[in-house]
């Protein structure tokens, strides 16, 4: 192995321990307690070091978001392949990503709720983006009418399914309804579809 091999995989292991351990604290602690000289006493590095690799806490809150888009979409996918039907793919994808936003709490927040530097809906949002769209563009697209953009509808699926989630997340709905409110938002995007 050339030097110039190991020193990019030595860089590319510090950056997973960054992101790591910045996702490890936020979901024990919160995003306010992810601070570059925390995150730098974690790892045992120096902050020049943290900061060879990230700009600061915003970078890394984004490379968190990457990645967590991309475990969303890794199970919105095993979700939807496991179903069948309109009716049962769209509450196996809506019910993936409700149990992923109250699974990791802070990492969803980083995801959609945080300001991050990440171009969602642009040619250039990273690939994870693109792949978490579709799996809910997937789930989609057979229950869109003729003449509806597909597109739009996954957005405004995605929307009734974050918005859901925010609120209950935040008690202003009550858990113990969420599978109904789920079922009713299901049962709309598929009215005679099925």
């Amino acid at each position: 192995m050339s030097i110039q091999t190991r020193r990019e995989r030595e860089r590319a292991e510090r950056e997973r321990l960054i992101v790591t351990a910045a996702r490890e604290l936020a979901e024990a602690e919160g995003w306010d307690a992810v601070t570059t000289r925390r995150l730098a006493a974690e790892i045992e590095y120096s902050q020049p070091v943290l900061y060879s690799h990230f700009k600061g806490k915003d970078a890394i809150m984004t490379a968190v978001a990457v990645q967590g888009i991309e475990e969303l979409g890794d199970e919105m996918r095993a979700a939807r392949a496991a179903a069948s039907g309109a009716r049962e793919t769209l509450a196996a994808v809506g019910g993936a990503y409700t149990a992923f936003a109250l699974r990791r709490p802070a990492l969803y927040d980083a995801m959609f709720t945080h300001r991050v530097d990440l171009p969602f809906a642009t040619p250039e949002a990273p690939a994870a983006l693109w792949a978490a769209f579709n799996e809910l563009l997937g789930a989609v697209e057979p229950v869109a009418a003729q003449g509806e953009d597909p597109g739009l509808l996954a957005e405004t699926f995605w929307a009734g399914l974050h918005g859901l989630v925010t609120l209950m997340r935040s008690g202003r709905l009550p858990e113990a309804a969420h599978q109904e409110r789920l079922a009713l938002l299901i049962g709309h995007f598929t009215a005679g579809r099925d």
